[in-house]
């Protein structure tokens, strides 16, 4: 790895090293303007429920109601929509899908138009919630500036993509959580030691120890990312004597669903709480916060629940081993020992089947390991332990990195080629 950084600063990938300023400058930019706050917003000190997840995503933001409050959080929600709408739902956006090139470039502005929508609604939302103010003008104003910060970012995220290096959104919020993670340290360091709860030497043992988990977490993180089931493949018109030794896999990866079961199950939560506030029912209310919240042991049950549910779920409509199986047998590729068609999909669905309950498994450890020790060390919420954050923090840095890789590889080939 080390090799492959210094050979970004050689002279004949001058181009390179320009994407990669680049995309440092229009993260700056990023991590600027979420220092600057709405000024007639203020810093939010009561808990966000499960939008602290787009919180750490926007750098901390949205409690310092920032311009960049909601990130581009809008546009992943406007994504994960019209993604399910492609499963047959509506035909018009199964016929896109199936376009190409062109089916994805309208699928992208469907996107970006309802995700101008979805922020002017979401920065509402948040404004009747959190602004200590019941002026509808003040309201109005903090979400138009909200939706233009989301406008501006998703049109920054672009210009990384074009002019830069790796998918722009995904590194904007990958910039955002890394922005936060100081807060994060610092605020385990002053519940453990400065903050006198526990004597010195029991707060530095704790503090060591919950260094130590984050560090396992990442090793965990990072070995899941990249594991993955490599399934056999043949083609009926590729000839062993002339490929040689080289060999053909359909991968799959332990965790296909990424972080999205977690934010699923973190909205299905809150839907509960977002109606007995705008009911104004007491008992409704009291209800939800007994029994529904995630940091209650029922409502952690069915958090859990609903990770496990969507994880198994989502995988499979994205990844659906019927299209996999007729796509294979389209380019006369055949799993050894396996018979093309219902065959093929069966045990496609196996083996996802089973990779799935791992990934899943995987992610509710991931996502209840933050609650439960929050709840064990008296931790406050912004003070987590691994968890979700860095599960995207990892998938797309060793995404950028790959396609950092692919650039130098071909270069390397450009530059033989010349001779």
């Amino acid at each position: 790895m080390i090799r492959r950084i210094t050979k970004i600063f050689a002279k004949e990938n001058k181009d390179l090293r320009k994407r990669i300023y680049f995309t440092l400058f229009a993260l700056g930019i990023f991590c600027l303007g979420t220092g600057i706050t709405i000024p007639w917003a203020s810093v939010l000190y009561e808990e966000l429920g499960f939008l602290e997840i787009f919180n750490l995503m926007s750098g901390g933001g949205l409690r310092s109601f920032s311009i960049f409050a909601l990130g581009v959080s809008p546009y992943i929600t406007a994504s994960i929509i019209t993604q399910l709408l492609q499963m047959d739902i509506i035909p018009y956006f199964k016929e896109l899908k199936e376009q190409g090139y062109v089916g994805r470039q309208k699928i992208n502005k469907i996107n970006r138009y309802l995700a101008v929508i979805f922020a002017f609604l979401q920065a509402y939302v948040i404004s009747i919630f959190y602004l200590n103010t019941n002026d509808v003008m003040i309201m109005l104003k903090t979400s138009l500036v909200m939706t233009a910060g989301t406008s501006f970012l998703l049109w920054l995220g672009d210009q990384i993509t074009m002019k830069g290096i790796g998918n722009g959104s995904s590194l904007l919020i990958m910039a955002g959580i890394i922005q936060s993670m100081p807060g994060i340290f610092s605020g385990a360091f002053q519940t453990f030691i400065t903050a006198e709860t526990y004597s010195l030497a029991i707060g530095i043992g704790l503090f060591a120890l919950f260094l130590i988990m984050y560090l396992l977490v990442l090793v965990g993180i990072i070995w899941i990312t990249l594991a993955e089931r490599r399934i056999p493949i043949q083609y009926a018109n590729h000839t062993s004597s002339a490929y040689g030794n080289q060999n053909s896999f359909l991968p799959i990866k332990i965790n296909s669903a990424g972080v999205i079961p977690v934010i699923f199950a973190s909205i299905v939560l809150t839907i509960p709480s977002t109606i007995a506030g705008l009911i104004k029912n007491n008992a409704v209310a009291n209800f939800i916060e007994k029994y529904i919240v995630y940091t209650t042991p029922t409502g952690f049950i069915l958090y859990i629940l609903l990770i496990l549910f969507f994880g198994y779920v989502y995988t499979f409509m994205m990844m659906n081993p019927e299209e996999m199986s007729k796509d294979l047998n389209k380019r006369g590729g055949y799993i050894p020992g396996i018979r093309p068609g219902k065959d093929t999909s069966d045990y496609i669905s196996k083996s996802l089947g089973k990779l799935t309950i791992v990934g899943a498994v995987f992610l509710v450890i991931l996502s209840g390991l933050p609650i439960l020790m929050a709840n064990v060390l008296k931790l406050p919420p912004s003070v987590t332990i691994g968890g979700t954050g860095i599960l995207i923090v990892v998938g797309v840095a060793i995404e950028t990195y790959k396609q950092i890789e692919s650039g130098l590889v071909s270069r390397r080939y450009k530059k033989r080629s010349r001779r």
